[in-house]
C-alpha cells in the first residue's frame, strides 16, 4: 500500500515539469520575436543615418516659403498691372480716346489694340500724317510707365497680298510693328529703344473669324503689349 501512495505523491512532479516545460519554451519565442524586432529597428535606424529628420523637415519647409514667396510674387505683379490700366485708362478718357484704343488686361500684362485705319492705309506700313498727333499719345503713355517692356504686334486679316515691298502678310505685318516702334522711340529719349520688341503675326491670331468686311477691319490692327517681362520668357 504504502508503494502505491508513494507513486501517486511523486505524479505531481510529472505536471510541474511540463508545465516548466512550456513556459520555458514561451519565454524562448517571446526572447526571439523581441530579438527581431530590435534588428528591424537597428535597420530602420541604420537606414536615417545619412540623413536627419530634421534636415527632411527643413527642405519641406524651405519649398513652401518658395512656393509662397512665389504667389506674393505673382499678386504684386497683378496689382502692378491693376495700377497700370487704371493709369492708362484714365489718360484715355481726360484725352477721348476711350474709342480709339482697346485696353485688356491678362496675365501677360496690359494691351492696347489700335485699328489699323487708325494708323496706315490698306496694304502699307508707313505711318499717316493724321495719325501721329494719335501715336504722340501712345508716347505720353510709355513715358508715364518707364519700368516695362514693350512688345508691338501686327496683325492682317486673311486676305493674301503680293506686291513688291510686302510679298505676304508677313513681311506686311511685321513692317508695321517696326514703323510704330520706330516713330514711338523717334519721337521721345525717354522711351529706351532696348525696351522694345516687333512682332509681326500675319493673319494667324485674329480676333474674330475673317468672314465679313467688318470682322476683317478688327482683325487688322496693332497691338502694343506693356508687360514687365522680356518676351522670350515662359509665357510667350
Amino acid at each position: 500500500m504504502r508503494g502505491g501512495e508513494s507513486n501517486q505523491g511523486r505524479g505531481w512532479l510529472v505536471t510541474f515539469s511540463d508545465m516548466v516545460l512550456i513556459i520555458l519554451v514561451f519565454f524562448i519565442m517571446l526572447f526571439s520575436i523581441s530579438n527581431v524586432d530590435a534588428q528591424r529597428f537597428q535597420a530602420l535606424s541604420e537606414s536615417f543615418s545619412g540623413t536627419s529628420i530634421m534636415d527632411e523637415l527643413s527642405s519641406i519647409t524651405e519649398f513652401e516659403d518658395e512656393q509662397i514667396e512665389q504667389l506674393v510674387d505673382e499678386e504684386e505683379e497683378v496689382d502692378h498691372f491693376t495700377e497700370v490700366k487704371d493709369y492708362i485708362d484714365e489718360y484715355l478718357i481726360e484725352h477721348d480716346l476711350g474709342d480709339m484704343i482697346q485696353t485688356i488686361q491678362d496675365d501677360r500684362g496690359i494691351t492696347l489694340i489700335l485699328q489699323e485705319q487708325l494708323l496706315f492705309n490698306s496694304g502699307e506700313a508707313l505711318i499717316l500724317s493724321e495719325a501721329k498727333p494719335f501715336l504722340d499719345q501712345i508716347v505720353s503713355i510709355l513715358k508715364g510707365i518707364p519700368d516695362y517692356y514693350i512688345e508691338v504686334e501686327g496683325h492682317t486679316d486673311n486676305r493674301p497680298i503680293e506686291t513688291y515691298r510686302y510679298p505676304s502678310n508677313w513681311e506686311l505685318s511685321g513692317a508695321r510693328a517696326s514703323s510704330v516702334i520706330r516713330y514711338i522711340t523717334e519721337r521721345s529719349e525717354m522711351v529706351e529703344p532696348g525696351r522694345f520688341r516687333a512682332t509681326g503675326y500675319a493673319d494667324t491670331r485674329p480676333l474674330v473669324p475673317n468672314d465679313s468686311r467688318e470682322n476683317m477691319q478688327k482683325n487688322r490692327r496693332v497691338v502694343v503689349m506693356i508687360t514687365d517681362r522680356t518676351t522670350t520668357d515662359e509665357n510667350q
